[in-house]
């Protein structure tokens, strides 16, 4: 199966880090979903009941992020993914966060983290 519904740069306010002051003070942080499902019925009927609501997707993540608190982004994520895979339709999904504050001496735009996980049958 090829199907996806993808949902790139969401954009939260979360309370996520390892130091103290992340977690205190908050950062931006940006979602990417790549989630794989059978869309040939939804592609027939034209129903929404046939597919995956990708609002209800957006307000669980928006939830995660938001209402929880993660020291590693590892977690983050991979919270991220148990939460999207709840949904019955969704059978993979790649989750990919990133950041652009990180106390990291040096030069760099980003720190991103990407994971793909699969339903469990």
């Amino acid at each position: 199966m090829k199907d996806k519904i993808v949902l790139n740069n969401m954009e939260f306010y979360g309370f996520h880090g390892v130091y103290e002051y992340e977690r205190e003070l908050g950062q931006r942080f940006y979602v990417d979903l790549e989630m794989t499902l059978d869309l040939s019925t939804a592609g027939e009927t034209d129903t929404l009941e046939d597919t995956l609501d990708y609002v209800s997707v957006y307000n669980k993540v928006k939830n995660v992020l938001e209402n929880t608190k993660f020291k590693l982004l590892e977690a983050l994520v991979q919270h991220i993914a148990d939460t999207v895979l709840s949904f019955s339709l969704v059978q993979e999904v790649a989750v990919r966060v990133r950041k652009q504050v990180m106390p990291i001496p040096g030069h760099f735009n980003i720190v991103q983290v990407e994971i793909t996980r699969e339903r469990k049958s």
